[in-house]
């Protein structure tokens, strides 16, 4: 086959008489495109491979910057944070614990104020008789029931019994009980020098106390200063 010149035709492998190439072929394999600085599709499909890859790159990133930026906003190391969160755990144990303790010794002492407020409370017929026969003046120093009374009242003293009600005393009716209400220039009536308020002038029988808890309130006569 020829051409209008009637010279030979290659038909559509290329011009007639050219002959085979020769030699090394160069393949620019490079993966930035060094004119546009663009990234050049993969053929073999290594690009989308290299899309996911840099998206998990980019989310890891993300998540070491977030927890990188929470750190810093906290201000503390999460060893830290446990740690202090353990030491609070601690003192609020040690609070209650403590609390536990401070509970446990006020009831054991109001028992033991109940028990020996039943202890007097049983007595009180003794200790009136005591206060009667020291009122009559038959308890005097060196005999033997006024020795006995004696080491009665240290023993109970010991427990934390108290006697209440004085002569001479302000009257106080958180601890006394007034039958009588005489006045100053009453027959028999001393009030101390000075007083301003209401005084016990006359004990008729005498009170007890255990700690602050009152056995009985002592009943006495007062009188008002003039």
């Amino acid at each position: 086959m020829t051409d209008v010149h009637g010279n030979p035709s290659g038909g559509a492998d290329g011009a007639a008489g050219e002959e085979p190439r020769t030699g090394p072929v160069i393949r620019d394999k490079r993966r930035i495109d060094p004119d546009t600085g663009e990234r050049r599709p993969d053929p073999a499909g290594n690009q989308v491979m290299g899309a996911d890859t840099e998206a998990s790159e980019g989310e890891a990133d993300s998540t070491a910057d977030a927890a990188a930026a929470q750190t810093e906003t906290d201000g503390q190391h999460p060893d830290t944070a446990l740690a202090a969160e353990r030491l609070e755990e601690m003192r609020r144990m040690q609070a209650e614990h403590v609390n536990f303790r401070n509970r446990i010794q006020r009831e054991r002492e109001a028992d033991k104020g109940r028990a020996t407020s039943a202890v007097v409370e049983s007595l009180l017929p003794v200790l009136d008789d005591i206060h009667s026969a020291r009122e009559h003046g038959d308890l005097e120093e060196g005999t033997p029931f006024a020795a006995i009374a004696a080491k009665l009242e240290q023993a109970l003293g010991r427990f934390g019994v108290e006697r209440t009600g004085f002569v001479g005393e302000v009257f106080d009716p958180a601890l006394h009980e007034a039958l009588m209400h005489l006045t100053a220039d009453s027959p028999g009536v001393e009030l101390p020098e000075g007083a301003t308020e209401m005084t016990i002038v006359q004990v008729m029988q005498p009170g007890f106390k255990v700690g602050d808890q009152v056995v009985r309130a002592a009943r006495v006569a007062v009188a008002d200063p003039a």
